[in-house]
């Protein structure tokens, strides 16, 4: 299943991306990633810090994936609300959750910062709205709670938020210090840094096959180019498509769209360029670029079907753009990328590194939401250190089983 389409912006923002070879023998190592988009290249920059023998393959080219369809918007707020998980999973948990998330935004910055290519990584505020009156309560409750948690946030009343955008909302959550950056970019900038570590990159080789070798405890994985790779741990960082080799229950899909629009002369309007987002389901979130574009995303629907994406595009594309319009109706945009793309999300919240018994000695990320490519930080840099290290107590939050929510 194509499991998205349209026209991708990301790509045009670094035309002289690195290439890397197709494999053409076989080889060893002691940790394979399988995939080269945002997860993968994540994990390769951790596991090249402790030294480790890895090699990367990916079945088309680098960031070809669904990385090119990432808003990569971070932030440590996502659609389900704090306030809601702690009733799932209990206070020290979500605690814990959420001071991870807050650490990996400051980890992105870090690695993007310390790249001698520019990323586009920015900090900014972010206005998380009520979409309706009946929701200030719950929008009131998430604020407290944040704020009890150290987070950078302030409570704007309808008059503070009308004196500074040109819409109306009933109230909002002012937060401080999220981020956005260019993923296709970045994840390019990790690979860079981990190649020159040592870790070696395959494109165009996809795996077609693996198995458990119970003499040698490795695991062998073949690919389509005939070659194999014998490692002692495998990294399935392939996105959505990792539900192909193993289903998930957790798992859940949608189809989301979004507009790229052309470049804006004058944003002046848009108080701090703010992200925006709302409390409403679906909802609808904007970010600028660097080169002062609108990404304009969200009004999903509840299909995973390739056929409807494609035929709701067109539909979309100007949805969307009206509805920037009611937000800043003296802003002109034109949508000059568009596409519509399959979007997973975990039923419960919280994403899933997956350890299953069929797969010994490997791992599933399945950083899957909103708030993607954070999650994928956090999971990748727990993988890294449990495979590098020994058993990570934390990586147990986000098990698929959930080990530790009646444990803390």
């Amino acid at each position: 299943m194509k499991r998205q389409t349209g026209t991708y912006y990301w790509p045009t923002t670094f035309p002289d991306a690195p290439a890397y070879p197709a494999l053409e023998t076989d080889l060893s190592c002691y940790v394979l990633i399988v995939g080269g988009g945002s997860s993968g290249a994540q994990c390769a920059y951790y596991l090249a810090e402790h030294d480790l023998d890895v090699i990367v393959i990916e079945k088309s080219t680098i960031a070809s994936g669904s990385t090119v369809t990432n808003t990569a918007i971070l932030q440590y707020s996502g659609e389900k609300m704090f306030t809601s998980l702690v009733n799932t999973f209990g206070e020290a948990y979500i605690a814990r959750h959420l001071q991870l998330l807050k650490k990996a935004i400051d980890d992105i910055e870090s690695a993007a910062k310390s790249s001698t290519i520019d990323c586009e990584f920015t900090r900014r505020d972010t206005l998380y709205s009520a979409s309706c009156p009946e929701d200030v309560d719950k929008l009131r409750k998430e604020y407290d709670y944040l704020k009890q948690h150290d987070c950078e946030v302030t409570f704007l009343e309808k008059e503070e938020i009308e004196s500074k955008y040109p819409f109306r909302r009933e109230a909002a959550i002012y937060s401080y210090n999220d981020a956005e950056i260019n993923p296709f970019i970045y994840t390019h900038a990790l690979f860079e840094e981990a190649v020159s570590q040592g870790v070696r990159v395959y494109e165009r080789t996809e795996m077609n096959g693996q198995h458990f070798d119970q003499g040698t405890g490795n695991m062998i994985v073949t690919t389509k180019n005939g070659s194999t790779i014998e490692a002692r741990h495998v990294i399935f960082a392939t996105g959505y498509e990792g539900m192909d080799i193993k289903n998930e229950k957790k798992a859940s899909f949608e189809s989301t769209f979004t507009v790229t629009t052309n470049p804006v002369e004058d944003l002046s309007e848009w108080y701090n360029r703010t992200i925006l987002w709302e409390t409403a389901r679906p909802y609808l979130y904007l970010r600028t670029t660097k080169d002062n574009r609108v990404i304009i995303g969200g009004l999903d629907e509840n299909t995973n079907e390739e056929r409807d994406r494609k035929s709701k595009l067109t539909h979309k594309k100007y949805q969307l753009i009206e509805e920037f319009n009611k937000l800043f109706p003296t802003i002109s945009v034109e949508p000059e990328y568009y596409l519509a793309s399959s979007y997973g999300g975990i039923v419960d919240g919280v994403p899933v590194v997956g350890k299953y018994e069929e797969f010994p000695g490997c791992y599933f990320i399945f950083a899957f939401g909103d708030n993607g490519m954070v999650y994928g930080q956090v999971l990748a840099k727990l993988v890294a250190e449990e495979i590098a290290k020994g058993p990570s107590p934390d990586l147990g939050l986000y098990l698929q089983e959930r080990p530790l929510v009646k444990s803390i």
